[in-house]
């Protein structure tokens, strides 16, 4: 469980990177929403987790883009943060959504089956 400081730390992070995604000029990050950031202790390294719109084609295309955007990003970290360090951002899709959606639909199922 993250510290309070970490936990501060990683909210205005998801929140920088969540507003620059939002004003990048690429198409493939229109549907991409920044949903978490882990940033380690020594804020050297911090993994981005991502949602998108649609299905494995565009999850593939919006990791590229958010790669393609990683200097960018990074950069806006840099200027929007007073971090000793601005971490190394690693992006990874956030299935958590997925999964929570998946639930939800098998409980509907089982609630009907049920009646």
């Amino acid at each position: 469980m993250a510290v309070p400081r970490m936990r501060r730390v990683n909210e205005v992070l998801r929140e920088v990177l969540g507003e620059e995604v939002k004003e990048l000029a690429d198409p493939g990050l229109e549907p991409v929403t920044i949903t978490a950031v882990d940033t380690s202790p020594d804020l050297r390294h911090a993994r981005v987790y991502f949602t998108v719109l649609g299905g494995p084609e565009e999850r593939e295309g919006a990791q590229g883009a958010l790669e393609r955007a990683h200097g960018t990003l990074q950069a806006a970290i840099a200027s929007e943060t007073r971090l000793k360090r601005t971490p190394t951002l690693r992006f990874e899709y956030d299935e958590a959504v997925e999964t929570g959606l998946r639930i939800a639909h098998l409980l509907d199922e089982g609630s009907e089956d049920s009646q």
